[in-house]
């Protein structure tokens, strides 16, 4: 790895890669010189960030529909992956979902809907940690980063079944990483704040953009996170970041 880019021919796989911090970490990462696979329901989306992403670098992506309900396909993931790479240095998780219904009281949540944002945030982070781990382990330097949220920890009316599930999926992010501990595979659980995602929009729809961050910023913090000569932080806040945590404070 180089300076200039210090992910050179590093192979990243980036889960909810369509739009907001998934589509921004993944043009980050290959900006600084990974291939990324990327991932995503919506094979147009996925599209144009393909080609902002050879604009920027002169290099393809890998693009991979997949809907993370279909558990069978984030098993073939992995398989995939093997075949043309053999390994996987980085995975970024950024796949999740309010729901068609957007914000709802727990008493009124539809069964199937319940069930399609459990697999969606919840399940399919343990069918990706399944599926991916033997490639990891390949890796010299595995690094996995996770994004989370707040109200995984402190969850608030309306939110429930977004921040149960979300909360499912960082303790199993938590608990993995004790478990990998004396593999090379290092586990960063991200929480990026408010940030002007669509997401957030749907939930706050009166909300100025303006006043958001661009998820744009959390890509050098991505970045850091991903590296391979650097001992990533457990758990990582980007508005703490942000404030004046620098990369040093990282290794």
């Amino acid at each position: 790895m180089t300076d200039t880019l210090p992910l050179q021919d590093r192979i990243a796989l980036v889960v909810g890669a369509s739009r907001g911090i998934g589509y921004q970490c993944a043009l980050a990462l290959a900006k600084a010189g990974a291939h990324v696979v990327a991932t995503a329901r919506t094979q147009g989306a996925l599209e144009a960030l393909d080609d902002e992403i050879f604009a920027a670098t002169g290099r393809h992506a890998t693009l991979v529909p997949l809907d993370l309900i279909d558990g069978g396909g984030i098993d073939r993931l992995g398989g995939a992956i093997f075949e043309r790479f053999g390994r996987l240095d980085i995975w970024v998780n950024a796949a999740a979902t309010l729901g068609a219904g957007g914000l709802t009281p727990v008493s009124h949540i539809d069964p199937r809907g319940f069930a399609k944002i459990e697999k969606t945030n919840f399940t399919a982070t343990y069918r990706l940690i399944r599926s991916l781990e033997p490639l990891l382990r390949v890796s010299d330097a595995g690094r996995v980063i996770h994004m989370t949220t707040s109200l995984a920890r402190e969850p608030k009316a309306y939110w429930g079944l977004y921040a149960a599930t979300k909360a499912g999926a960082e303790a199993l992010m938590l608990a993995w990483a004790d478990e990998i501990e004396n593999t090379p595979i290092r586990v960063s659980v991200l929480d990026p704040g408010r940030m002007r995602t669509q997401m957030r929009a749907q939930a706050y729809p009166g909300e100025d953009p303006e006043t958001l961050t661009h998820p744009s910023e959390i890509g050098p913090l991505v970045v850091e996170l991903a590296r391979g000569d650097r001992m990533p932080a457990l758990k990582v806040g980007f508005r703490e970041w942000k404030a004046g945590l620098g990369a040093d404070a990282l290794i």
